[in-house]
């Protein structure tokens, strides 16, 4: 055989009389985290998401891939921040804390031998500087504020909202971007990141400091403190390119009077709400437990919009940013703006988890289930025996890979449990299996007559 159809036989597959090229490798750690570490075998990078001691299974999500990794409570090794914890310490571990795991393929499946999280990065005391030293370099006045803020995060964190005055300087980039860096070497130097388990300002500074700049520090609480205290800035061109064009979920308020909004007209899916009348607006604000993006703008000085913002700070949601240069600086962009009358209340309703139906929708399906659709119960056998849905499926979440083949290809599988954690990584399961598949992200009781509670998670 000719070397050229071996390499064609090496990347390609026949399907359906066809070729096609062979699957891409699915990641082991996140494409952002590869700037400072590599691959390893038998490891697996992410964020955690999820964990399960029925179905023993942890959820790590890398980039848009979800992982299912199973293990053994009586074996598995748990290490928070460098200190070995007992397996239910997985409990108390929030949702998107960095994760390394260790594993090993048995029986077809990927077992964790160890999990590890990240603890806060060390960095000598004398390099630190904390919210308070920088909370007062931003509000110094321009012409007596001798300082540089760097945001070391990749620019689509910096897209979507920073600390005021800071500019970006990505550590994966940093030695094509050095232009950006101060000319004096003695000039006080400061640079944050995502937070005390980051390495893009500390590994910054030491870049820095290899430079010759010899009055540099890290605010190492970064973004994610900054944030629960303060408000933030992100540009009109960011404000369109990172969120509206993107279509993410967010809150936006034109702080300008409901006169001006509606002779000159405002940015598409403004709510209008001034400074006199945001402390009544705040009555109708978003759950802060959704942590919703909140961006205010006003006509162009960024006074009306800073009262705002501070105000909204001030009751407790976190992620608020303003607009820099306001509406001139949006229209100066040439963006379009949506002409009459502004709405007054906020609305805001979060992205679903990927897979996820509405409540609304699963209760009526277990009204009524159609002939293609089943639900599938993936609680244990000892929890089915209170009560199940009729016309429902048993399989546990923990069998569900063994048994697979029992479900029809040609159904679309809902899943559910008892509080939409084991649902969500049996979805995963069943899509990666080739289902057509989604779940209910909720707290489910079924009576003995097969009657459903649901509440909201």
């Amino acid at each position: 055989m000719k070397r050229s159809a071996l390499v064609l036989l090496a990347t390609a597959v026949v399907a359906g009389g066809a070729w096609a090229q062979a699957p891409a490798a699915r990641p082991t750690i996140p494409q952002v985290c590869t700037n400072c570490h590599k691959p390893a075998a038998g490891q697996m990078q992410g964020y955690f998401e999820n964990v399960s001691f029925k179905s023993q299974a942890i959820q790590l999500k890398i980039d848009n891939v979800t992982e299912i990794v199973k293990f053994d409570p009586k074996t598995i090794k748990v290490i928070d921040a460098g200190d070995n914890k007992k397996p239910e310490a997985l409990y108390d571990i929030k949702r998107g804390h960095e994760a390394r795991i260790e594993l090993v393929e048995k029986d077809g499946a990927k077992w964790a031998t160890l999990i590890s999280f990240k603890g806060p990065i060390k960095i000598a005391p004398e390099k630190l500087i904390n919210y308070a030293e920088v909370a007062k370099l931003v509000g110094a006045p321009p012409d007596k504020a001798v300082y540089t803020l760097v945001d070391s995060r990749p620019l689509p964190r910096f897209q979507e909202g920073t600390i005021p005055t800071a500019i970006n300087l990505p550590y994966p980039a940093f030695d094509k971007l050095l232009d950006r860096l101060p000319q004096s070497k003695s000039s006080l130097l400061v640079f944050f990141c995502q937070g005390i388990t980051c390495m893009m300002s500390p590994n910054s500074l030491r870049r820095a400091e290899a430079l010759g700049y010899t009055n540099v520090k890290v605010y190492r609480e970064g973004w994610p403190e900054w944030t629960t205290k303060n408000w933030g800035v992100l540009s009109p061109q960011f404000l369109k390119e990172a969120w509206i064009d993107k279509d993410i979920p967010h809150v936006l308020i034109d702080a300008r009077p409901a006169a001006d909004i509606a002779r000159s007209g405002f940015i598409k899916g403004a709510v209008s709400i001034t400074p006199e009348q945001i402390k009544g607006a705040l009555k109708g604000f978003p759950d802060k437990k959704l942590n919703a993006p909140i961006m205010v703008y006003d006509a162009h000085s960024g006074e009306d919009a800073v009262k705002v913002a501070k105000a909204i700070v001030a009751a407790g949601y976190p992620f608020v940013t303003v607009v820099t240069g306001g509406l001139a600086s949006w229209t100066a962009a040439g963006f379009p703006l949506t002409q009459g009358a502004a709405a007054t209340k906020v609305a805001y309703a979060p992205k679903p988890r990927p897979g996820s139906i509405p409540d609304a929708e699963f209760l009526k399906l277990v009204e009524k289930t159609p002939a293609d659709v089943l639900i599938l119960d993936v609680r244990m056998q000892d929890e089915a025996n209170a009560g199940m849905i009729k016309g429902a499926k048993l399989i546990p979440d923990e069998e569900l890979a063994a048994r697979i083949k029992e479900l029809p290809k040609d159904k679309r599988i809902i899943t559910h449990c008892s509080t939409g954690v084991r649902a969500e990584m049996a979805y995963h399961k069943l899509k990666e299996a080739g289902y057509n598949a989604g779940f209910v992200y909720a707290t489910v009781d079924v009576a003995k007559d097969g009657k459903v509670k649901l509440t909201a998670n």
